[in-house]
């Protein structure tokens, strides 16, 4: 009988022994919005623009997808869904990857929008789901970033801005390209989970290539004016901290 259950323990042992390792990893990013160097306030807090103009904020989202991560060996991981990061959700700032392959990655891409094939299917569900804010249901079309505000500058009923920036077509296409790399590898590896910090400086959407003037300009909510803007938030991220957590 002893002999039967060293056998027994043998086998399970054994079997445990050849269990295919865990080949894939996660990665959680969380992203951080920045205003002045200082982490945005919603409300209360008030800001000056770069042409020296009062303003605070009241709402900032939009829409980031289709991440990759390109690894040292040039090879890359794509996730083809979309988020909805909102300063008002604070769930929502922090998202995961899954079922990434184990290694070191060079810099990550990313989307700042909705792709055509998006626009084009209509109202979709989950982060698409026209109830989040974020779709013109005139034009069938999503809003890829929406800041609005206050500003003494506006000559609009209370003062009130906002920026609706959406389009994919040539002529007024507002998707934007993101690439970051990274300053030193950022490794996925089967023990540790490791989160990912993006900072948004929100004040960028405003200033950088054009600076943005609330008297002349508190509204843009169609293709006109939309590029513009655009251009500016292209670069408005950032890699912060790598935390990595068993």
């Amino acid at each position: 009988m002893k002999t039967v259950c060293l056998s027994v323990a043998f086998i399970l042992l054994l079997g445990f022994s050849v269990l295919p390792r865990k080949n894939n990893g996660q990665l959680q990013i969380q992203f951080q919005h920045f205003l002045d160097a200082q982490i945005l306030q919603l409300d209360s807090a008030v800001y000056q623009n770069a042409l020296g103009q009062a303003y605070s904020i009241s709402k900032f989202k939009y829409y980031v997808g289709h991440f990759r991560l390109k690894n040292t060996s040039g090879k890359t991981y794509q996730h083809s869904g979309y988020f909805l990061i909102d300063e008002e959700e604070a769930n929502s700032k922090i998202i995961s990857l899954n079922n990434i392959p184990l290694g070191e990655y060079s810099e990550i891409n990313f989307t700042l929008g909705v792709d055509s094939i998006h626009n084009c299917s209509g109202a979709q569900s989950s982060a698409l789901d026209p109830l989040h804010g974020m779709f013109w249901s005139w034009s069938s079309g999503y809003i890829f970033l929406k800041l609005e505000g206050k500003s003494p500058a506006c000559n609009t009923p209370s003062n009130f801005f906002e920026y609706h920036i959406g389009g994919y077509k040539a002529e007024s296409n507002c998707l934007r390209h993101i690439t970051l790399p990274f300053k030193s590898p950022l490794t996925i590896s089967a023990d540790k989970k490791p989160t990912l910090n993006i900072y948004t400086a929100v004040d960028e959407v405003l200033k950088n290539p054009t600076a943005i003037d609330f008297a002349k300009l508190p509204t843009v909510t169609d293709h006109q004016n939309a590029t513009t803007v655009a251009d500016n938030y292209a670069d408005i991220f950032s890699i912060g901290s790598k935390v990595y957590e068993k």
